[in-house]
This record gives C-alpha cells, sequence and structure tokens, in this order.
C-alpha cells in the first residue's frame, strides 16, 4: 500500500464527482476547435459518427480508467504500482504523469492568452479594428515577452491556489461554481447567436448532413476527437476517479461527463457559426477564429462590448476547469509517491511545469529561434503529448483493463461489488480487450504519420 496517506480526500456528492470530471475534459478545444471540425467533416454527418465514438469507444475506455483510480484509490502511477505489483505496467502511469507535465506548460500558456482578451474585451481593446489590424493584434501580443509571461504565471497561480485547497475545498468546490457559469454564459451566448439576421447559414454549417465529405480519414478523424475531447489517457481521469466514493455508479458517472462534455462543445458551435456567417465572414479555424474572427464579429454586432467579455471570460472558465485537472495529476503524484504535504507539493508541481510553461509563453517571441526537429518548445510539447503520450496511454489503459485486471475484477467495481446489475459487461469487455485497442491505434498510427489515406 505504498505512499497513500492514512486519511485520503474525496468528492463529497454526485455534482461534484460529474463538475470536476467533465470539467477536466470541457476545455479550449471544444470551445473552439470541435465546432469548427464539424462543420468542415460534414456537418450534421461527421456529428452522427462523433457521437457513435463517443458511445461505443469514449465511454468503455473512460470508465476503464475510472476502474484503475477507483479500485486502486491512488494517483495515475501508484494506481498501477498497486493494481500490478512488481509489472512494469507502472510505466503508464508516468507516461501520464509526463504527458500531463507537458500539456500543463503548453495549456496555460494559451490560458493566458484568454485572460489578455479578456483584459483588451473589457477596454474595448477591438474598437475599430478590421481583420489585418487584429491579425497584428494577436501576433504582436504571442511574439512580446512581457505579457504573455505574465498572464501564465496569473493563470498558473490560479490553478495553483485552487489545487492547494483540496480535492473537496478546492477542486470540488470550484467547479461546482465555475461549471454553472460556463454553461448560462454558453446558453446567453447562443441566444443572442440565433437572434442574428442570416444566422441559418452557421446552423445549415453545422447540422446539415453532408455524408459526401465523410472518407477514411474524416471518419478517423471523429474518433480522434472522441478520444481527446474526453481528456482520455493523460492520468486526469484516473486521479479523479481516484476520489469518487465506492457507493457511486462509476457507468451512470461517465455517461454523465460524456454527455455533459459533447453537449458544451456542441453549444460552442451554435453560439459561434451562427454569428460567424450572419456576418459573412469565412470561418476560420483554431486561432484565426477565436482571436480574430470573432472580435472582428464582436465590434459589428450590437452589445458587442458585452458579449466579447461574455465570450473570454467563457474561454477562461474552460480552460481553467481543464488546468485544475492536470495539475492536480502532478500533486497526487508528488503527495503521494513522495510524501510531501499538498501545499508543498502544489507549489513544487506548480515551479517546475513553470520552467517548461515560460518556454512555451516565449515560443513566438524571445524564443522563436529555439527549434526541435522543425518545431519550436510550444508545438514541441503539444505534437509530443496530443499525438504520442496520450494515445499510447489510452492504448495501454484499456489493454491492462481488458487482459491484466480481467472481466472478474472490473465486474466487481464497476457494478459496486455487485450491488448494481451490469447489463453492459460483456459488450464492455469486448471493446476494451479488441475493438478499443484496434481503434486507438489507428488513430495512433494516422497522427504520427504512418498512416493516410
Amino acid at each position: 500500500m505504498s505512499g497513500v496517506p492514512a486519511s485520503r480526500d474525496s468528492f463529497g456528492s454526485r455534482f461534484g464527482v460529474i463538475a470536476a470530471t467533465a470539467g477536466s475534459a470541457i476545455g479550449l478545444g471544444n470551445i473552439w476547435r470541435f465546432p469548427y471540425v464539424v462543420g468542415e467533416n460534414g456537418g450534421g454527418a461527421f456529428l452522427i459518427v462523433y457521437l457513435a465514438f463517443v458511445v461505443a469507444i469514449g465511454l468503455p475506455v473512460m470508465m476503464s480508467e475510472f476502474v484503475i483510480g477507483r479500485s486502486s484509490q491512488r494517483n495515475a502511477f501508484g494506481a498501477f504500482k498497486f493494481l500490478a505489483p512488481g509489472k512494469p505496467w507502472s510505466v503508464v502511469g508516468i507516461m501520464g504523469v509526463a504527458a500531463a507535465f507537458m500539456i500543463l506548460a503548453f495549456y496555460t500558456a494559451v490560458a493566458g492568452w484568454t485572460l489578455e482578451y479578456i483584459y483588451q474585451s473589457f477596454t474595448n481593446g477591438f474598437a475599430g479594428k478590421n481583420a489585418t489590424e487584429l491579425t497584428t493584434m494577436f501576433n504582436d501580443f504571442r511574439s512580446g515577452s512581457s505579457r504573455p509571461l505574465l498572464w501564465f504565471f496569473v493563470f498558473m497561480g490560479l490553478t495553483a491556489l485552487i489545487i492547494v485547497s483540496g480535492v473537496k475545498n478546492g477542486i470540488e468546490k470550484y467547479t461546482k461554481i465555475l461549471m454553472p457559469i460556463l454553461f448560462v454564459i454558453l446558453i446567453v451566448l447562443c441566444i443572442r447567436s440565433l437572434t442574428l439576421d442570416g444566422a441559418a447559414g452557421g446552423m445549415e454549417f453545422l447540422f446539415k448532413p453532408d455524408f459526401s465529405k465523410l472518407t477514411a480519414s474524416t471518419i478517423l478523424e471523429a474518433l480522434g476527437q472522441a478520444f481527446f475531447s474526453l481528456s482520455i489517457g493523460m492520468g486526469t481521469l484516473i486521479t479523479y476517479s481516484s476520489y469518487i466514493q465506492k457507493k457511486e455508479n462509476l457507468g451512470s458517472a461517465a455517461l454523465s461527463v460524456a454527455f455533459t462534455d459533447t453537449l458544451i462543445a456542441v453549444l460552442a458551435g451554435v453560439a459561434i457559426f451562427p454569428a460567424v456567417f450572419a456576418f459573412g465572414i469565412e470561418p476560420g479555424s483554431g486561432e484565426g477564429l477565436v482571436y480574430i474572427t470573432l472580435p472582428n464579429i464582436f465590434q459589428q454586432m450590437t452589445g458587442g462590448y458585452f458579449f466579447s467579455i461574455l465570450f473570454f471570460l467563457l474561454l477562461g472558465v474552460a480552460a481553467l476547469t481543464s488546468t485544475i485537472s492536470v495539475l492536480e495529476v502532478i500533486v497526487a503524484y508528488f503527495v503521494e509517491e513522495f510524501r510531501v504535504s499538498r501545499k508543498k507539493a502544489t507549489w513544487l508541481a506548480a515551479a517546475s511545469v513553470s520552467v517548461l510553461g515560460f518556454m512555451c509563453a516565449l515560443s513566438w517571441g524571445p524564443m522563436k529561434d529555439v527549434s526541435i526537429w522543425g518545431k519550436n518548445v510550444f508545438e514541441l510539447l503539444d505534437f509530443t503529448s496530443a499525438n504520442i503520450l496520450l494515445p499510447l496511454g489510452g492504448l495501454l489503459i484499456v489493454l491492462f483493463v481488458g487482459w491484466y485486471l480481467g472481466r472478474k475484477k472490473t465486474e466487481m467495481e464497476l457494478s459496486n461489488d455487485g450491488d448494481l446489475k451490469l447489463w453492459y459487461i460483456t459488450p464492455f469487455m469486448l471493446i476494451v480487450k479488441f475493438i478499443a485497442p484496434f481503434a486507438i491505434a489507428m488513430v495512433f498510427l494516422q497522427q504520427i504519420g504512418l498512416l493516410s489515406f
């Protein structure tokens, strides 16, 4: 039982479990990447395929992480060490902690950009600027040194202050506040977007099925999006589920998290694309959509000042619920494996990640010429975590549950030691033993360029 404190914190309520876990999955990718990917890959047709993959692959993989976390009641590394003592499976946990370091470093840098744009929204910094000027504004900000660093450290500090308070009084308390705020802001933005003249074009872009755009490549992209949007393979779900009480229904909790994550992503599309089409602006992807296209729209829209503040607050909240979960992976590892206090572990984790984050925040500024394999520090950490560590972690997690833990132990955990009837255990084991490993391997091979269509 190495490294586990005598008294371990846990989530105090079912809503706390869902708010925290859904918050870890819901992030910046839901708000800008998902809607654009749907629109570019067949709209409603892509959405149908995506939802099928969430249910068929994403949910079983998420539940596999829940089984590992709650049955061990350990951090991402300690869980494998406890469940498979003396076996090399603990390398999966190390990969999760390493991925958390990398992701938190570059993700917090991006989260810092949202703080800059909240500030610009409040000070009306977009006023009178056309698309070209907004592009210059974004590039000038990102290529600077002082402001990207300032906002990085502010965001890292906010994240650490929540984590240092513990699971129930920190993570659960604040995600129970942040998640409803995120939802309310999103609904307000959806209503405003749908009331604009010409909004129907955006809804068509998102939801009208165009099956001609569905190719083997886009279907694989739908699988990859389902996998990554649920925060699978990086240790957060194992860590968070280790705080779930034994009375909770893991299958039901996983379904609630997947539904909430998908709902937020779809609502983000409803909030963004009707407005984009209403003003006849070409929908850009990624950073261009968020930091150039949308500020351009807000200043043309009645009440745009107010709605730009709301939108970037939404982005900030979504980012914060994610950074909290990723930092907790590292903190739980430090606390339980090195037997240090939560306070010391939190600030040690925040400081060590900040060394990498410092380089990420300056990747378009003073450190733009630092290049490894043709990528700056930010891009290298992004690529390594998203394309190598996460899919490999997810693959090894389902193999561990399907082939090492096996049906009997998995069924006992999912059924709360026989208290719940598990009608789905046979298809679940079939998926985690055979279907999910094959599907994740396909995504992994495509991500690293060994498979293309």
